[in-house]
């Protein structure tokens, strides 16, 4: 009997033992989880109120260029007050961000390691005693000031976005968004730019601006077609510039007619028409799966937030909205981060790396503190995919609607795009792709003009543009 109270006490002591061992362990791997995962999130969390000490004795860091451009700094006033300055003003102002009525970009996205100071040890000390601020460390992009500068310029004072990506690195080049704001004087002009819902001025149109793909969507489409058809060579479409299926209508920007064409041609020649035709012949649950592994409907990875591109079509759908579909209309959004990404993973036959806009940390002695190095996202399509969209691509440059970019000192790829986005027929204009040139990195782009019309006359020319200073450094 007393065996037994003594065994029964010893499998109790066992399982409380063991219980809080459970508890120790959990405990201990949230702790090393939340320091290598969570913590600088949550630390740059601007209800993270223990900032405000940091701000007390640290004079906020800079941000630069690549090569050293400042984008933003901060001087001390004769009154010891301080001042945030962009010196570039609203070339750079939703990459860089602001920081008056709230943050926004970088400066909020990285506002700890702009207020921590790696000054040498002896340097704090002497401030401390002279009970002066340190100076912050300064955030080094990726950013490239003469592609930044070209894309800024092309868009010119149209609305719309253009983002620029390191093809092997998924460093981005470049980011701009129109309508923009001068982070100089956003206070002054705060009540008007929120009060102004149409513009929607503070929205970075990269990372967070909803288009209809338009023709560039016709990327995926020809994806899902080859892979349902082994024999997709043999495809061909007598396209009269207009296609009539139960009463849905489908035509040709302008009524084109593009005649006899093969899979290849439709892509260059941009056809409505034979890409609704084959939109009517796919298997939309397959379809919908291709989307989604090209992340539709999904967070993108990598450090920039943004918006989800969506698709959204189902096997039930009428046959209009999938002739809609298959060209890019209906009720498919997508970013142009998104599509950056996607023109980088084909470009780097099917691996796709995670967007990243920061390089590194340094102190003001120009000591690395942080490095952030690109990160592979890993196989986003098949190579045998990339090359056949590599050649589909290269044939939109040389005999379809990206004409305009043939015959140059670079080879360049992509598709063009016209996106109707109201019942008017007004279209934005998209350019997605990348260039190539012995001796330079790849780089990848996504250009999206409002109500810029076809994408050939309005975002081609805005590749060019960053193609040619790009390719001749």
């Amino acid at each position: 009997m007393r065996r037994s109270k003594k065994s029964g006490r010893n499998l109790e002591f066992l399982i409380i033992t063991y219980l809080f061992l459970a508890i120790f362990i959990g405990m201990i791997s949230y702790f090393i989880y939340f320091q290598m995962v969570k913590s600088e999130s949550v630390i740059n969390s601007s209800y993270n109120s223990r900032l405000d000490l940091y701000a007390e004795h640290v004079i906020r860091g800079d941000i630069t260029t690549a090569d050293g451009t400042v984008l933003a700094k901060t001087t001390v006033n004769d009154d010891g007050s301080e001042t945030r300055e962009y010196p570039y003003g609203r070339m750079f102002a939703h990459v860089v961000g602001y920081t008056n009525n709230g943050k926004g970009g970088l400066e909020s996205q990285y506002n700890f390691n702009l207020l921590r100071s790696h000054s040498f040890f002896l340097t704090q000390i002497i401030n401390d005693l002279k009970n002066k601020k340190n100076i912050g460390d300064t955030l080094v992009t990726t950013l490239d000031y003469d592609v930044q500068e070209t894309a800024y310029k092309a868009l010119g004072d149209r609305d719309g976005a253009v983002v620029v990506m390191e093809v092997k690195t998924g460093k981005i080049l470049a980011l701009v968004s129109k309508p923009d704001f001068d982070p100089n004087t956003l206070a002054e002009r705060w009540d008007d730019i929120v009060s102004d819902e149409n513009s929607s001025v503070l929205l970075n149109r990269v990372t967070s601006g909803l288009y209809p793909p338009g023709s560039t969507f016709k990327i995926f489409t020809t994806l899902e077609y080859v892979h349902e058809n082994s024999n997709y060579q043999d495809y061909s479409f007598d396209c009269e510039g207009e296609l009539n299926v139960d009463g849905n209508e489908i035509h040709c920007y302008h009524k084109a007619v593009h005649g006899k064409e093969t899979l290849k041609d439709s892509f260059a020649n941009s056809c409505n028409t034979s890409f609704s035709n084959i939109g009517l012949s796919l298997d939309i649950s397959g379809f919908r799966n291709l989307c989604e592994d090209m992340l539709f409907n999904k967070k993108l990875p990598g450090s920039l937030a943004g918006s989800k591109s969506s698709f959204t079509l189902t096997a039930d759908a009428d046959k209009g909205k999938i002739m809609q579909t298959a060209i890019g209309q209906g009720d498919t959004l997508v970013s142009p981060l998104h599509m950056v990404f996607v023109a980088g993973a084909i470009a780097n036959q099917g691996i796709a790396m995670e967007p990243y806009v920061v390089d590194h940390v340094e102190n003001d002695g120009g000591v690395h503190v942080k490095n952030y190095k690109g990160k592979e996202y890993g196989e986003l399509l098949s190579a045998s995919d990339a090359a056949l969209l590599q050649d589909y691509m290269r044939g939109v440059v040389e005999n379809g609607t990206g004409k305009k970019l043939n015959g140059q000192s670079y080879t360049a790829y992509g598709k063009t795009g016209s996106a109707e986005y109201n019942s008017a027929g007004d279209s934005h204009g998209w350019f997605v792709g990348y260039g190539s040139k012995e001796g330079y990195k790849d780089i990848a782009i996504a250009v999206v003009v409002e109500d810029g019309g076809s994408g050939s006359q309005s975002a081609v020319p805005v590749t060019k543009q960053i193609f040619d200073v790009y390719f001749n450094k």
